[in-house]
């Protein structure tokens, strides 16, 4: 009796105690007996005890799973196609964008406000740093009746100061903040979002002013804005001088740049909205010259309103 039980072992009758391992370890389990197919029955989540092995899969995968149309990404013919389309999606998306841009902002006068070399940059500073040294206030013209560039006339508003200028007075403010321990990322975003959404409240007010009080002047909004943005160069300085000589240089460098801004926006721009001004002033233009007072009157105020909150925060 033993010996025949011994038989029947060695026999081969049981499968699960012999394994014939002159195959591949991925093959023993496709037998016809079993019908199973490895590649059509991937599971990427196998353990041994399922009693299968995985099968490498032979597509773009991510963590285990086929990538979504893998044979789409695989022929070259649906990639050259869907290559062709971006690229003509992108086109008509930029010319509709530079379609509507013109509509409100001319490329060319847009390109007038940037037409600067370095040494307008450094007399349009020094001038607002110093304007009481400064005679002559009047915009050049050429033989077109049109403004000449700022490069060729430091007395023409610019838009690359201001941009610059508002620029590093985020960078400044952010300086600033880290001397005091309060800075963190957001605060950029914070600051750059606030200065920005008082320089649109402060264009909008003065041109519904200008169209409410029927003024007709040779400013327009580009013009305002960049009479706007100078005060963001008065900032940087006071910010600085805050800095390095704490509150008795913040208020001197205010006071200072204060009073420059003014004269220069009054001096510049009232060539601007009085085109007569060396005419006496009839009734019709009193409203005029209130305008003007209040354009070079609030620039400091928002100078200290967007500075005094950075170098005195509230405890």
């Amino acid at each position: 009796m033993k010996r025949g039980r011994g038989n029947k072992s060695s026999g081969g009758s049981n499968p699960q105690l012999f394994v014939d391992t002159s195959q591949p370890y991925g093959n023993q389990y496709a037998t016809p007996a079993s019908g199973y197919d490895p590649a059509a029955n991937y599971d990427p989540y196998y353990s041994p005890a399922q009693g299968a092995p995985p099968v490498a899969p032979t597509g773009p995968s991510f963590g285990g799973f086929q990538v979504p149309g893998q044979e789409f990404l695989q022929n070259p013919a649906m990639s050259n196609m869907a290559m062709q389309y971006g690229s003509q999606f992108v086109g008509q998306g930029t010319q509709y964008v530079q379609q509507n841009l013109e509509n409100y902002v001319t490329t060319s006068r847009l390109k007038y406000y940037f037409a600067v070399d370095n040494a307008y940059v450094g007399k349009k500073l020094f001038l607002l740093m110093f304007p009481y040294t400064h005679s002559r206030w009047d915009v050049s013209y050429d033989q077109q009746n049109a403004p000449v560039a700022p490069r060729m006339d430091v007395n023409a508003p610019d838009l690359y100061i201001p941009v610059m200028a508002f620029v590093s007075y985020i960078l400044t403010a952010g300086l600033v903040l880290g001397t005091q321990n309060r800075f963190n990322p957001e605060q950029l975003g914070i600051q750059s979002s606030t200065a920005l959404g008082w320089l649109i409240i402060e264009i909008l007010l003065l041109m519904f002013t200008l169209y409410v009080m029927s003024v007709q002047t040779n400013l327009r909004y580009l013009d305002i804005m960049a009479y706007a943005g100078y005060k963001y160069v008065g900032m940087i300085l006071i910010l600085v001088c805050g800095l390095f000589f704490q509150s008795g240089g913040y208020y001197m460098s205010l006071i200072w740049f204060s009073a420059s801004l003014a004269f220069f926006l009054v001096r510049t721009l009232k060539l601007q909205i009085l085109p007569h001004a060396n005419e006496p002033v009839a009734h019709g233009s009193k409203r005029r010259v209130y305008l003007l007072l209040v354009i070079a009157g609030i620039q400091p105020v928002l100078m200290w309103w967007l500075t005094s909150y950075i170098m005195f925060p509230k405890k």
